[in-house]
């Protein structure tokens, strides 16, 4: 089990880091390239690369201390996702210094000896570095970033954008996973005997107050997506802020609804429970591959009422139509979700946040074509950044006279910045959820 968990976790973050893969496709596509589908032994490795990942950067400085004059990057992939997950694995996971030794056997067997060669006297080294004094080294913000496991640019952004105080409160929280949130399907069965058959299978959840559906994840007893109820499409695992997007936007039956950037269908199935499968929805999404997902998760919670449509939500759509609501939750830096994708970190620059608001701006001034007169817009993304949020709405208002912001119900998060109190925010460190941003607008008669 050891040996296999190490040889997923080493050829998925290989492909994270050539491929910028997220961590779940890559785990998935190395368990197929191996064979491995034991459950406990992917649980190990998801494990392994998720808590490697949330470190690396202190993880990165510890290795390259030792390595002087040479660093991580000289060494081949699969060195360097050793080196990463052995320090992890001594330094970080309490009580395995034991086992440093076979770690290392295990590391060996996976990729060889020669390749291992010329690392052999670093991972003593490794094991004896005091990982204290490597932060204290440090200067202010990359202080803040070593303890946070944040880039210190984002650090620095953080600290412009929140202040010191709180943008600490928010970094420290990144570190930690998010709760688990389950969106019950009433399009199946009802809250009551779905809530039963979860008790059955060994899940306890939590109600979560002001948002319909949503639960809280307490306790299981298998992965979700083994149990039973999750095959029979009875729940989809939805975070707690996405959750109030779809319930921000308020649909009703028989509206005719535009979801873009649909894949891969938590929106889409949601609006469609909260229409009773009533009315009409035109999903679209860029890429072909994540609609075949969309079309499975349409399938198993049950939604009657949406239609696919592959294209770039750049230009102009191939479809003709005026929407009672469109609801755009486009591509973006990921910022707030760190904690449940933490490789998108280690992936960014700062100049990566205006290159997402500007593909996000062309995407939600082509969707305001498509809200007719008395329509909604509603506009999220699972970003902090002001780029990617207020300043995309100032710039869109300014250029579009017939839209206005509308209050959002219900209200869960904090008041947008820059004066754009209709907006709401997440954060990970008040709400237990990703940072996320929801605008409502209006186009007016």
């Amino acid at each position: 089990m050891l040996r296999d968990a190490w040889a997923l976790a080493i050829e998925a973050l290989s492909w994270i880091e050539l491929q910028r893969l997220g961590e779940r496709l890559a785990l998935a596509k190395t368990a197929r390239q191996l064979g491995i589908d034991d459950p406990k032994v992917l649980g190990l490795a998801h494990k392994l690369i998720i808590e490697t990942l949330r470190r690396q950067n202190l993880i990165d400085a510890l290795i390259n201390s030792v390595l002087a004059p040479r660093s991580i990057s000289e060494f081949k992939l699969g060195t360097r996702a050793f080196l990463r997950l052995y320090t992890y694995s001594v330094k970080f996971e309490g009580g395995v210094v034991t086992n440093a030794s076979l770690i290392a056997r295990t590391g060996r067997s996976v990729l060889g000896w020669h390749q291992l060669n010329d690392v052999e006297e670093a991972l003593g080294r490794i094991l004896s570095r005091n990982v204290n004094e490597i932060v204290s080294a440090a200067r202010d913000e990359e202080k803040v970033a070593l303890q946070t496991y944040n880039p210190t640019w984002f650090v620095r952004y953080c600290f412009r954008m929140l202040g010191r105080s709180e943008a600490i409160k928010f970094l420290e929280r990144t570190s930690e996973a998010t709760p688990t949130y389950l969106r019950l399907n009433s399009l199946i069965d009802s809250e009551e005997n779905i809530l039963e058959k979860l008790k059955k299978e060994g899940a306890t959840v939590e109600k979560e107050p002001k948002v319909k559906y949503t639960y809280r994840l307490m306790e299981n007893k298998m992965p979700l997506t083994r149990m039973q109820s999750f095959r029979e499409g009875l729940f989809y695992i939805q975070d707690k802020a996405s959750c109030l997007a779809a319930e921000a936007a308020d649909p009703e039956t028989g509206m005719t609804v535009l979801d873009v950037c649909a894949a891969p269908g938590a929106k889409t199935t949601h609006i469609a429970q909260l229409m009773k499968n009533k009315g009409d929805i035109y999903s679209i999404d860029y890429s072909r591959r994540r609609m075949t997902v969309w079309k499975r998760e349409i399938d198993r919670m049950s939604v009657k009422i949406a239609s696919p449509v592959v294209a770039d939500a750049c230009k102009p759509l191939p479809i003709k139509l005026e929407a009672d609501l469109v609801v755009l939750d486009p591509p973006c830096t990921s910022t707030g979700a760190f904690a449940k994708a933490p490789s998108a970190k280690w992936r960014l620059t700062s100049r990566s946040v205006a290159h997402m608001a500007d593909i996000q701006g062309k995407m939600l001034n082509n969707c305001a074509g498509y809200v007719r007169e008395g329509g909604y817009l509603v506009y999220s993304t699972c970003s902090v950044t002001l780029e990617e949020n207020e300043m995309l709405i100032e710039r869109f208002l300014k250029w579009h006279l017939d839209f206005a912001l509308t209050d959002i119900s219900p209200k869960i998060g904090v008041d947008g910045f820059r004066g754009l109190s209709q907006c709401q925010r997440l954060f990970p460190h008040l709400h237990d959820c990703n940072g996320f941003f929801i605008a409502k607008l209006v186009r007016q008669n």
